[in-house]
């Protein structure tokens, strides 16, 4: 369970569609007095909790912020990022950075998807551009210690939808509802293939000696 999704975007005015805006310190001190007690004293006390939720440019700081406290510290497991503005900030800066600041609490990847861009919107049908950048971003997480990498979207028909605030965007998978049949899109086998990546593998290191 995370903290809430993209608390960055509730601090913006007129945000397209609902936002729980915090400050790192407001979830620090969220977790730490109310949300983490309350889980802990629950039916479900061994529930993973993840801060952030949001985009890896928010590391290290946030990490900081609320990993630092000791109060809310000890409710939380991860941190989970969203690959959004990725080209904003280098990997090893954020997540490398975090995770050697904090090596108990593991980055996971809560949210991605292809088509969010302004410059490049909506469904694309059988782009292999888009199954590498997919692959990309994946590779470049795991070699960042980030263990598990999510896309947002199960399916969606060919408009990319639906969607309530018209936020449409692209999917692994693409339902067309009028003749009953759907599109594995190369997205897809670009995720499929790290299903071949097996628990607690390791990764072969070479160089190239002409």
């Amino acid at each position: 369970m995370t903290t809430g999704n993209e608390p960055s975007a509730g601090q913006m005015t007129n945000y397209s569609f609902q936002a729980l805006g915090f400050t790192a310190e407001e979830q620090r001190d969220w977790v730490g007095l109310d949300l983490g007690p309350a889980l802990h004293t629950s039916t479900h006390p061994h529930t993973h909790l993840l801060i952030l939720d949001d985009n890896r440019l928010l590391l290290p700081h946030w990490a900081k912020v609320v990993l630092s406290d000791v109060r809310a510290g000890r409710y939380i497991h991860g941190v989970g990022v969203h690959w959004y503005l990725d080209t904003l900030v280098p990997a090893e800066l954020s997540l490398g950075t975090t995770h050697h600041l904090y090596p108990e609490y593991y980055l996971f990847g809560t949210e991605a998807c292809a088509g969010w861009s302004p410059t490049d919107r909506g469904v694309r049908l059988g782009s292999w551009e888009r199954a590498e950048q997919y692959a990309h971003s994946i590779i470049q997480d795991l070699n960042h210690y980030v263990v598990g990498w999510t896309d947002w979207n199960l399916a969606l028909d060919q408009g990319g939808g639906p969607n309530w605030v018209k936020n449409f965007v692209d999917s692994p998978i693409i339902v067309d509802h009028s003749r009953d049949i759907f599109y594995k899109q190369p997205t897809f086998y670009s995720m499929a293939h790290f299903r071949y990546c097996p628990t607690f593998y390791s990764m072969a290191h070479f160089r190239y000696c002409p």
